[in-house]
């Protein structure tokens, strides 16, 4: 079951969420229809791990890009004028389009694992959320836990709290 909490001011609703941290409440969504720098403190949320996942791909790309010329010019050897047959300056370009390539596909790849996309279950959302409401969703919460935290939501001053069952 989650607890809904709709709220008209930024105020309360930063409370709400900071009372139900606090209480030890560890799923816990906040909606908002403006950015709200203060609910990704509240929910202690940091850096997006996705740049790893960039920086790998980036790293990958060029040892991919690099050796695939360098194994290409070892396998089709076409000795001229003398010249040396693994070239680093004619590499680079292959080396820079991959890097580019394989650091985009894994971020691509990052930002769907960290956002845990596709989406396997729904989650509570009301559309007011987007117009002029506030929302906090306490999510998988216990008969006990509930009736806690649709009290901490009151208090901190919710225009409307709602019981959503989960819908699996």
């Amino acid at each position: 079951m989650a607890i809904v909490g709709t709220f008209a001011c930024e105020e309360d609703f930063l409370a709400a969420a900071e009372n139900l941290k606090s209480s030890g409440f560890d799923t816990i969504s906040l909606l908002s229809p403006v950015p709200v720098q203060e609910a990704q403190d509240v929910l202690g949320l940091g850096k997006s791990p996705v740049r790893h996942f960039s920086l790998a791909g980036a790293i990958i790309g060029a040892f991919f890009g690099f050796g695939m010329c360098v194994v290409t010019a070892l396998t089709f050897i076409l000795p001229t004028g003398g010249r040396a047959i693994i070239t680093v300056p004619p590499y680079l370009i292959i080396t820079y389009e991959m890097t580019i390539l394989m650091g985009v596909i894994f971020t691509l790849i990052g930002f769907h694992v960290v956002s845990e996309l596709p989406a396997w279950r729904n989650r509570p959302y009301l559309p007011c959320a987007n117009i002029d409401r506030f929302v906090v969703v306490v999510e998988n919460a216990a008969d006990s836990e509930a009736a806690r935290a649709e009290t901490i939501i009151r208090e901190a001053g919710a225009v409307e709290i709602q019981h959503v069952e989960d819908s699996e």
